[in-house]
């Protein structure tokens, strides 16, 4: 790109508070490697309404599990009202559509979920956590056989809002920290991958473009941090290799150290009566390789395949 060359971007995100700081956090990433190379880079957002942030009556496994929340975001990228979509990586579904690429996935957050107004140990028996995830509550079930669960949707001031109906409710990390929110004298306790197998690419961002746009590609590929591309694409592969948008309760959780990848995945029955785990390391060259054969270890090998006939 020439000095002093100006480019502007749309950036397509849904408009929870954690959506736009997300997409503003891309567009100051955008803007530092713009100066870089002596280009002034802009962002404008555009923001799209999902169905699933319409319908918080509706469990998201109802709605179709992965993807409820980047379809229409997505959408807005492939008809040109805007040129690139923020997505927290969470919610993307493991297959990419044709027309977009996942351009850039920058320096990934905490991936780990938060108990929040109790410890885990400290929940009274058969006491009532709040989640709307489904590998959530099975991993918590397994751990604690005892417990109570009730669904809970909405963005993080909503949930936030609605802790004290219950004994602990459980979010990701990255969002808390993102967004600085003081939880006062409230009881946090975070909760190890041993414990709760992070969602696939949780607290990671996922910045897709059309395929066909190099000078976006160009730009977003200024922004990727290595070890999170590599560590992503294990754990979307893992899914993958599950069925995509597998609604049973599943999960991935990859590291780089140096040029060795290391993944751990999870399969779960529904009520947690079945937890399925297994680890896996490999180069980092093989991160696509490495998530399939891990899942696919799970449901031949270790039974995770009787689990998805119900």
């Amino acid at each position: 790109m020439a000095a002093e060359q100006a480019v502007h971007l749309r950036a397509a995100t849904r408009g929870s508070a954690l959506a736009l700081w997300q997409t503003d956090h891309v567009s100051s990433l955008l803007a530092g490697a713009g100066r870089a190379r002596g280009v002034e880079v802009t962002v404008e957002k555009v923001v799209v309404e999902t169905v699933a942030d319409a319908r918080l009556d509706i469990p998201i496994w109802e709605m179709g599990g992965k993807g409820v929340f980047v379809k229409e975001v997505q959408a807005a990228v492939l008809d040109g009202r805007a040129d690139l979509a923020v997505h927290s990586g969470k919610d993307l579904p493991a297959v990419t559509p044709d027309e977009l690429v996942l351009a850039a996935v920058p320096e990934r957050a905490d991936p780990r979920d938060v108990l929040v107004g109790s410890t885990l140990a400290g929940l009274p028996v058969g006491g009532l956590v709040a989640t709307g995830s489904v590998r959530r509550r099975a991993q918590l079930a397994w751990a604690r056989p005892d417990l109570t669960f009730a669904g809970l949707r909405g963005n993080i001031a909503t949930r936030l809002a609605k802790a004290e109906e219950f004994d602990a409710i459980v979010m990701a990390a990255a969002a808390v920290d993102r967004l600085g929110l003081d939880l006062g004298d409230r009881v946090v306790e975070v909760l190890e991958p041993a414990v709760v197998l992070p969602q696939v690419a949780q607290g990671a961002l996922a910045v897709e473009c059309r395929a066909g746009d190099d000078v976006a590609r160009d730009l977003l590929a200024a922004i990727e941090h290595g070890p999170s591309r590599v560590a992503v694409d294990a754990e979307r592969a893992f899914l993958a290799e599950l069925g995509g948008d597998c609604d049973l309760p599943a999960g991935a959780h990859a590291t780089v150290d140096g040029d060795r990848l290391s993944i751990e995945g999870l399969l779960a029955s529904m009520d947690g009566h079945v937890v399925l785990r297994e680890r896996r390391t490999a180069p980092v060259t093989e991160a696509d390789g490495v998530g399939r054969d891990l899942a696919r270890f799970l449901l031949d090998d270790a039974g995770g395949a009787s689990l998805l006939i119900r």
